[in-house]
Parts: structure tokens; C-alpha cells; sequence
């Protein structure tokens, strides 16, 4: 036994570095890269706010009728804010849902102005709304001209039904509107 054990560790460590090896290395500074091209917009689930959903009492404008972000949550987006700054990327605007977890998160990143768009408030209780919502976030960023750059702070059900990806807390998802289409194109996805 004693033998076979280093190995199992020696193949298993070979295995590793091979699954590694097939891996992007710069895949991180590539995406940081596309963020700063011409017509890129980000979508950015809020950070950190345990649980799922909101209270049966939720009221919008009532931040103790809501899941809110933690200590780890707000932490989380100060941190991304200091990154995206520190990348350089210049951001024009930020959306926000009107969910106190989302406008918590847009403020902290503290990347520049911040405005609540009912687009991008969850759609997590009610689904009927979700296409009136989606087609106008897509309006929004089609009348963007390429130069500008909007960050967008919303939801997991929002990013999923623009892009199909189901992101993690404080996931963003660097996105293009396909000129012919005007559909979402993912670029680039930057985890917390």
C-alpha cells in the first residue's frame, strides 16, 4: 500500500496538471481586455444576500421587507469596484434594479453614476414580465452609442433570461448586442 500511494498521488498530480494545462491562462486579463473594447456592456448579478427570493411582506423602497446584502456582500462589491478601477475601465453609467440588494451592490462598486431602471427589477415571483423586461434592457443598449459603457447590477432570473447563464452572486457577464439581431452576445464572464 505503502508503495502504491505515491503513485496514485504522482498520476493524480499529472492528471491535474494536464486539466490545468488545457485551461486559458490569461482567460481573467483576457476578459478584463474585452471589457475596455468599443460597445461592451456588463451585466452583474448583485453581491452577496443570503437566501432565495424575498419575504412574503416584500415592498419595493422598504429595505426591511428584503433579502439584503451581508457583511460579505457588501465587502464583495467594494472589492469588485476597486478591481474594475484598478483595470481601467471606464464606465459611463450604472443601471440598477430598484431591489435594495441591487442598488447596495451599484453604490458600493462606487464605478460611476448610479439609476434605477424597473428593467432590471427580478422577475423571480412574477414570469409574465420577464419579455416586456428583457426586450427593454436590449432597447436600452442598442441606442447606446459604442463608446459608452453601462454597467448593469440586476438579478440571477434577468442575466439567465438574457444570456441563459445562471450566474453566482457578484458574477459579471461581459456582453455585446449583436448588430443584425440586436441579441445578446456573451463575451466574457469575471467571477467574484
Amino acid at each position: 500500500m505503502s508503495i502504491l500511494l505515491p503513485n496514485i498521488l504522482r498520476i493524480a498530480g499529472f492528471l491535474a496538471l494536464l486539466i490545468l494545462s488545457t485551461l486559458p491562462v490569461s482567460a481573467a486579463e483576457d476578459a478584463w481586455q474585452i471589457w475596455k473594447s468599443d460597445g461592451v456592456h456588463a451585466l452583474m448579478r448583485h453581491a452577496i444576500a443570503p437566501g432565495t427570493g424575498d419575504p412574503a411582506n416584500f415592498t419595493l423602497g422598504d429595505c426591511t421587507t428584503q433579502r439584503n446584502l451581508n457583511e460579505t456582500g457588501r465587502e464583495q462589491a467594494r472589492n469588485t469596484g476597486n478591481v474594475i478601477r484598478s483595470k481601467g475601465i471606464q464606465i459611463s453609467s450604472v443601471m440598477t434594479s430598484q431591489w435594495c440588494r441591487c442598488v447596495d451592490t451599484a453604490r458600493l462598486l462606487d464605478v460611476g453614476p448610479v439609476a434605477e431602471e424597473p428593467a432590471l427589477n427580478s422577475f423571480f415571483r412574477d414570469r409574465s414580465t420577464e419579455p416586456t423586461q428583457t426586450r427593454k434592457i436590449k432597447q436600452q443598449l442598442a441606442g447606446l452609442a459604442d463608446s459608452e459603457k453601462r454597467l448593469l447590477v440586476t438579478h440571477q432570473v434577468n442575466i439567465t433570461a438574457l444570456t441563459g447563464i445562471f450566474p453566482r452572486s457578484g458574477e459579471i457577464i461581459l456582453i455585446r448586442l449583436a448588430d443584425e439581431t440586436a441579441d445578446i452576445e456573451v463575451l466574457a464572464r469575471l467571477m467574484p
